[in-house]
Formats: C-alpha cells, sequence, structure tokens
C-alpha cells in the first residue's frame, strides 16, 4: 500500500519520528496497526451491547443519568 502526503505532512512525520527515535515508515505502520486494533476493539463493544440489550440487560435513562452524574464528578 503506498499513501501520499504532502511535503509539509512528510515534515511533520518525519519529525515526529526523530522525536521519538523511530524510521518514519515504521512510525506509520505502527499508527494504523492501532487504527485496526481500536476498530477490533470497538466492534466487539459494540456487539457485546447488542447482544446485552437483546437479553434485556439495559439500565432505564433514570439510572444512566446517575451513573453519568457521577463519572462527571470525578
Amino acid at each position: 500500500m503506498e499513501i501520499e502526503m504532502t511535503p509539509e505532512q512528510e515534515a511533520q512525520l518525519a519529525q515526529i519520528a526523530a522525536h521519538l527515535h523511530k524510521d518514519p515508515h515504521q512510525l506509520v505502520i505502527d499508527a494504523a496497526l492501532r487504527l485496526i486494533d481500536e476498530d477490533d476493539r470497538f466492534r466487539a463493544g459494540v456487539r457485546r451491547g447488542i447482544e446485552e440489550a437483546d437479553r434485556g440487560e439495559v439500565i432505564d435513562e433514570a439510572e444512566m443519568d446517575v451513573r453519568i452524574e457521577r463519572m462527571l464528578q470525578r
């Protein structure tokens, strides 16, 4: 696979790679692999949520509001 970048983008990538002591090519590969991994985890989470909902394992809106409020207070 080949990607096209503007000269400015290539310069930014080279700067980041130098800062991390990595090859720019490897940096792009690592980023793509992280994206694939994150997408896999997201899709698995959505599937689990759908399965839970299908089994009736849901909470009502009032309980969700309480949980969100607790999360925001941290």
